[in-house]
This record gives C-alpha cells, structure tokens and sequence, in this order.
C-alpha cells in the first residue's frame, strides 16, 4: 500500500501519543508532513486535481508549508457537483460505501468511501466522543438515521464501536419510543438533533416520566448550535438546560470534510483532529483572516482516499481559537457557527444570519413549528417572513410579542405570519428529506447559484 495516502496511525492511536496535545510548534510541522502526502496523493490520483495543478502552472512539490496553500485555488460545491467524477481517486470496484450530501445548497454530491476511509470515520468519531468524555463504559442512544446514504449515522456508529462503548440505534423522531428505550436500556448518553430534545421533555410531561432522575447525564447535539460566539449557551442550549440537568456538547462536522469538531467539557469551541483536516479561515477577500476574527471556514482533507479535497470552501462561517484548551489540547478549536455565507441576510440594514432569528423562536414556548423564508422585495433589498405554527391558542397576540422578541434580540424584526402546524410541517419534514428544512432562500441570485 505504498501508493496509498492511508495512515495506519488509526489503528496505532493511544492517548499518550495524541497530537493534539503536542506543541503548537509540534502539531504544525506534522499537518505539514500530511499536507505533502495529500497533495502527492492528489497529484498522481485525482483528475480533477492533476487538471487543476497543470492548468494553473502549480507544482505541487513547492507547497511547503500550510501558508502556501493561499497559491492553490478553491475547490466549491459547484465543482464538485460539475465534475464529481473527477474527484474520485481510486477504481470504482474499490468504493465499498456511497454517500450522499443533503444538498442544502443545490443538488446532493455523491462521496464514494472505500475501507480506508471507513476506517478514517471510525478513527475520526472515536476522537471526538472520548473529547466530549466518553469511555468504553459508555452506552449511547443514536437517534440520528443510519440509511438514506446518510455520513453521520454510520460515522457515530463506527466511531462507537471502535471506542467500545455500546450503541443503540433507535433512529429519528418517535418520542415514545425513545423514553421506552431509555427506561429499558438505560443509556447514558444521548446523540441527536438539539431542538428534538425539547419534544422529548414535552412528551415526558405529559406522559408523567421522571426524566430529571433517568440514566441520561450527556446530550451531544448535532446540525443545530447550542452556544452562543461567547460560549455560553444560546436561547435553545439555555432552555434544554434549565429544564433537564445534563451535560451538553456541541459539535460541528459536514460530509465533505469527513471529520468533527467536538466540544471538550470545557465548552470552549470545537477541537480539530490535526491529522484528519486543515482549516483555514478567510475573509471577503478571499485571504486568511486573523485569528479569532470569523470567516468563512475552508478546509483541506488529510487521510482521504476515496474523493479528497483541497481548500474546500464550506460556506460556514466561524472563527479559529489558536490559546490553549483548559483540557490539555493545542490543537486549535472553532467558535459556534454564526451562520452559513450563502444565508447572510440584510435586514433593515442589519447583518442577520437565519440561526440568530431560530434562537428567538425556539426560546418561544408557544410556538410548535416554523419556516423562515427570505426573498427579494420590490425595492431589491432582502424581504423576510417567517411562518409559525403555535401550541393551542394563546391569550396574547402572538404576532406582536414575537416581534418584540426579534427587536429585543436583533433589533429588528421579520414579517410573522401564522399558519396551521400540519402545514409547516409539511414544508419542515419533506419525505424524501433527513433534515429539518427551517430555511428558505427564494432570493433571484441564490436561486440562480444553486443550479
């Protein structure tokens, strides 16, 4: 396997030899050594890659140093929804796991995973869950979905396997099913979508379970923030965490990236697993922004085999924390997402993005679903309404308190309209979908970049 970028440093992993809690100056020079496998790797094996190197008169060889990299161009979604073919660097017959994104911003890309990159996943997830403090004494309920050519579901569980804690795969949604699991299993950890919790504890009200006193002490959330850019809890962490005495953690991750950034206990960013992934943090120009300023992330896969990429843009927004982690670590952390750049709204002459305008709705107890629509109004400027369902029938007038909610968090407020459950809901949980769509981009120049 001479030819392969595959590391067998997954399987020789011990906590005594972590890179992450190496020097600053120790953790650099290694990501170096593994950017010059990476892009070796790609030069002789990728398409797409050896057409882009030729084409812009790069050598590869001369990309020295992680600041070098600033010479290559970007990869995009785009490309790799052109050209996905191209990225793939071993023979089909070699590919043993097809995945799909969720194609938030346009249509899906296939990623193609041979066993290397399975291994790479599990080596990947196992990091992150003994980050957040898991042990092999651990028992983690899954209520994330497994099929529908979903990453993450299959991550977390080989991931689990490998740490060799136990893993019950209950899958999405269906509170009942949940408590029953919970009363019979007794997990202590839970993994799932943040805002699902709270449905979770209404139906553990209204169905008399005394969830204060259960088997669960950790919820490690996924696809949804739960901390604010300071790192306290935002509107949704604080009201998960003052009606349930667990710990949270927050973790941020994406298909093509093919690694995590997870919260340690300390609750202070996301670490990066410095052997799996490099990340830069740019700005409008397109160049590395300061440290601890956000930007947009991009990131450069280390350890890939099937379909790496290099200088990917994510498209998420956040910012790089270099100091060192109250946990040991030196390896740096990212901040809580403030938003997806494709999603950045103007209104009103402030700068929003759409998980500011979630935390103000979900901290809303009378309010049971919503959709958040953005599109162009006659003056060009951003037009924004958002469409609620409600619990019951409040004595108030719900439109007017939500607005004042808005402009006491964000200074201004969205067009509210109120609408029926089942209908939002139809237009939240689509059928063919594995996430909740709670946002909706109808603007002319958005629409003509995702086609």
């Amino acid at each position: 396997m001479s030819d392969r970028i595959f590391d067998s440093l997954w399987d020789g992993f011990t906590p005594e030899n972590d890179i992450e809690f190496k020097s600053v100056e120790t953790i650099r020079d290694f990501q170096e050594e593994k950017l010059h496998t990476a892009l070796s790797f790609l030069e002789k094996k990728s398409p797409f890659y050896k057409r882009m190197f030729s084409k812009c008169g790069i050598d590869p060889s001369r990309i020295r140093h992680i600041d070098d990299l600033v010479k290559i161009p970007f990869t995009t979604k785009k490309d790799l929804q052109i050209f996905g073919e191209d990225f793939l660097c071993v023979p089909r017959r070699e590919v043993i796991d097809f995945i799909t994104t969720s194609g938030t911003l346009g249509d899906p890309v296939t990623f193609c995973c041979t066993e290397n990159d399975l291994q790479r996943l599990a080596y990947n997830e196992m990091k992150s869950f003994a980050c957040a403090g898991l042990t092999p004494d651990s028992v983690v309920q899954l209520m994330t979905t497994i099929d529908k050519r979903f990453m993450a579901g299959l991550a977390y569980f080989l991931g689990l396997r490998k740490l060799g804690a136990g893993v019950v795969r209950v899958g999405n949604g269906i509170p009942e099913l949940q408590w029953d699991t919970i009363r019979r299993i007794k997990p202590d950890t839970i993994m799932c979508v943040p805002s699902f919790i709270l449905k979770l504890l209404d139906y553990a009200k209204a169905h008399d379970i005394d969830y204060q006193n259960s088997s669960i002490k950790r919820i490690i959330g996924i696809g949804e923030g739960l901390r604010n850019q300071d790192f306290s809890l935002n509107l949704l962490g604080s009201k998960i965490h003052e009606q349930w005495d667990v710990e949270l953690y927050a973790t941020y991750s994406s298909t093509e990236m093919g690694a995590t950034f997870s919260e340690c206990p300390m609750g202070k960013g996301g670490h990066v697993h410095p052997e799996l992934i490099i990340v830069e943090i740019i700005g409008e120009d397109d160049l590395p922004v300061p440290d601890g300023e956000p930007g947009e992330i991009v990131v450069t896969t280390l350890g890939v085999e099937g379909m790496p990429l290099l200088r990917f843009r994510t498209g998420d927004i956040a910012a790089r924390i270099v100091d060192q982690c109250g946990c040991g670590r030196n390896s740096y952390r990212l901040t809580p997402l403030v938003g997806r750049k494709n999603n950045m709204i103007k209104l009103k002459g402030t700068t929003l993005y759409p998980p500011a305008i979630n935390d103000v709705l979900d901290n809303a107890e009378y309010v049971a679903n919503y959709v958040i629509y953005v599109q162009d109004s006659e003056a060009g400027t951003d037009d924004v309404l958002v469409k609620v369902g409600l619990r019951g029938k409040p004595d108030f007038d719900p439109v007017k308190d939500l607005k004042d909610r808005f402009r006491s968090r964000l200074r201004v407020a969205p067009r509210v309209e109120i609408a029926p459950v089942e209908e939002i809901l139809k237009v939240t949980m689509p059928e063919t979908g594995r996430k909740p769509v709670k946002f909706i981009d109808r603007r002319a120049s958005k629409l003509a970049s995702s086609k």
